[in-house]
């Protein structure tokens, strides 16, 4: 079992701030290419206002650690652009290899959500293919089962479920 990745919030909004456990599903599609390459993803929570509050995840080219390639992170426009132009790669605890096809768990412990509405986003790029961008709404706290969202061709199912 893969140990939790902890993070800490200070997230605005009203209410006492709580806890909870996010398992994150990402499916990722196999895809019929002559020049396949793993793609790029990065995983982060914003709020209601769209505003990008903490990184989960960014599954990225690891062989050269010195000097991440930027060229591809920046294809993961949105990310890019809301963060990850100021980030220091590879990012502690929250870099990662890129994923071969198949589907791929990420447990976080999160700390410090405060009452209110959120997305979890995803978004996905590849050399030599597409770009797409998912974002899942969810409440917090947790009332009910929060729906999948389904990708169209970088990405296929991702799941978010919320244990308080």
């Amino acid at each position: 079992m893969h140990k939790p990745l902890l993070f800490a919030l200070a997230l605005l909004g009203n209410g006492p701030a709580l806890a909870a456990e996010l398992d994150i599903t990402v499916d990722i599609p196999p895809l019929e290419a002559a020049k396949y390459r793993r793609p790029y993803v990065a995983i982060w929570l914003e709020n209601a206002s769209e505003d990008h509050l903490i990184n989960l995840a960014v599954w990225h080219d690891l062989t050269k650690p010195e000097q991440p390639n930027r060229k591809w992170l920046k294809s993961l426009r949105r990310w890019w652009h809301v963060d990850g132009w100021e980030q220091k790669l590879p990012i502690d605890g929250v870099s990662g290899a890129t994923r071969a096809a198949g589907r791929h768990h990420l447990h976080c412990n999160i700390r410090g959500i405060r009452p209110g509405q959120y997305f979890l986003v995803v978004e996905a790029a590849r050399e030599h293919g597409g770009r797409e961008l998912l974002r899942l709404p969810f409440a917090w706290p947790a009332s009910e089962t929060v729906p999948s969202i389904q990708g169209e061709s970088e990405l296929g199912e991702v799941q978010l479920q919320i244990t308080p």
